[in-house]
């Protein structure tokens, strides 16, 4: 089988390296891929959100299946115009990846289907949402942007002039564009967050192994939020009974109500949530695999990749097998200095051999990188992902720290806390 994977980060780099164990699977493309992935794959200079480059060249060099990892051009329809030219693809259609593409059409589902999740209310007019927040004059409150922002688009407003300046950026200085011209304001809500990533064929779901994200750009949770700068799994706050709690009460719910909605979501659909005091509640959903997360998440993964994704298109996850090792997990980010805000690139990385550690001892994802005739250099806020799996996760953590200590370069940065508050979930 010949593939194409759409993307050229860190997570595509992890489901390429998984779907190459796949004895199924023969030849595997990217586009665009990055300097590592071209150890993996064959890349192609395509633009991830170039819908008619993509599907052109998925029917000139009669691709068998194509997976659509990133956000956009999930959101853009590209599954959609695959399938018109009789390509079956991974990830859902334009309408179904409203999920992550809309908070507010998300927002409004969880609401109709009664899928717990935080108080909000919805706003195109910013000077109507602060009037909204001062009547509620509760702290911290949560601002999100509607549409697509790179992970960033949401802000934790500690007062209220916190709220005015977000609300500013967002709506009048659009720091996000178009997607934050109408936001939704959320009530806070506190407790252990879970990410849980799932397949599904729009009619049977079958959840992955949990993990931790670390959205803060900086250790003990300080700083911007980023795209991620490293998890784990299994997450230790994910017992089996808040699993079949999540079953039971949003995971089946939300594929039922996208059924009744009339565009059923296939792929990879990710549940964000927060193991509130009264529960489990729904912070957002993503339409497809997150990054981090699939940086640990896929290394356990015992099943065939590219099964279970042809099972997702076709309708048969139900006979399919979905087995998960009971190791942990843990990746750390690299990233460059200065990240998520300003940061330079083309730094020499040393330390790796054709993208890897020449020990094994852990697995590295390229996210930001590019091959050059001086090397491998950086293109990119978040460069690699170091991965290590162990019995315990004490020893994954050790040991993926230990493996990207062993790669430099200039003005990175890096957390020195990952997996630390899941030990101490343990230790409790």
């Amino acid at each position: 089988m010949k593939i194409l994977v759409v993307g050229g980060g860190g997570r595509e780099h992890a489901i390429i390296k998984k779907l190459k164990q796949s004895p199924a699977v023969t030849e595997i493309y990217a586009a665009p891929g990055n300097g590592g992935i071209a150890q993996d794959a064959a890349c192609v200079d395509l633009k991830a959100t170039d819908i008619e480059g993509i599907t052109a060249f998925a029917v000139e060099q009669k691709m068998d299946y194509v997976v659509v990892a990133p956000d956009d051009p999930l959101v853009l329809g590209m599954v959609d115009a695959l399938a018109e030219k009789g390509i079956p693809a991974f990830g859902p259609r334009k309408l179904a990846a409203r999920l992550e593409g809309s908070k507010v059409f998300s927002k409004n589902l969880m609401k109709k289907y009664g899928i717990p999740t935080a108080d909000y209310a919805v706003f195109d007019d910013a000077e109507k949402a602060m009037e909204y927040i001062q009547s509620k004059n509760e702290y911290p409150v949560v601002i999100k942007a509607d549409g697509l922002a790179l992970g960033k688009g949401v802000l934790i407003c500690e007062s209220e002039q916190q709220a005015k300046d977000g609300l500013k950026s967002m709506m009048e200085d659009k720091i996000f564009g178009k997607s934050g011209s109408t936001v939704v304001v959320e009530e806070f809500l506190t407790g252990p967050e879970v990410s849980v990533l799932s397949f599904t064929d729009g009619k049977t779901v079958k959840p992955m192994v949990s993990s931790m994200d670390h959205k803060r750009a900086l250790d003990n949770d300080e700083g911007l939020n980023t795209g991620g700068m490293g998890t784990i799994a299994p997450n230790p706050y994910y017992t089996p009974e808040v699993a079949q709690q999540c079953m039971e009460t949003i995971f089946l719910p939300t594929i039922r109500a996208m059924q009744q909605e009339g565009c059923p979501f296939t792929g990879c659909l990710y549940f964000g949530l927060m193991l509130t005091p009264k529960g489990p509640k729904v912070i957002e959903y993503n339409c497809r695999f997150g990054d981090p997360e699939t940086q640990v998440v896929l290394p356990l993964l015992e099943s065939d990749l590219f099964t279970i994704m042809q099972a997702t298109t076709n309708g048969t996850l139900e006979q399919t097998e979905v087995v998960f090792s009971n190791q942990n997990a843990a990746c750390v980010i690299l990233a460059s200095g200065g990240y998520p805000q300003k940061y330079e690139s083309g730094k020499l990385i040393s330390g790796l051999v054709n993208g890897q550690l020449a020990d094994g001892s852990a697995q590295v994802y390229h996210a930001g990188t590019k091959q050059t005739a001086e090397g491998l250099v950086t293109a990119g806020g978040r460069v690699l992902g170091v991965t290590a799996t162990q019995d315990t996760l004490q020893g994954a953590i050790k040991a993926a720290y230990a493996a990207a200590d062993q790669i430099s370069f200039e003005a990175l940065h890096r957390r020195s806390d990952i997996g630390k508050r899941a030990l101490q979930a343990y230790e409790s």
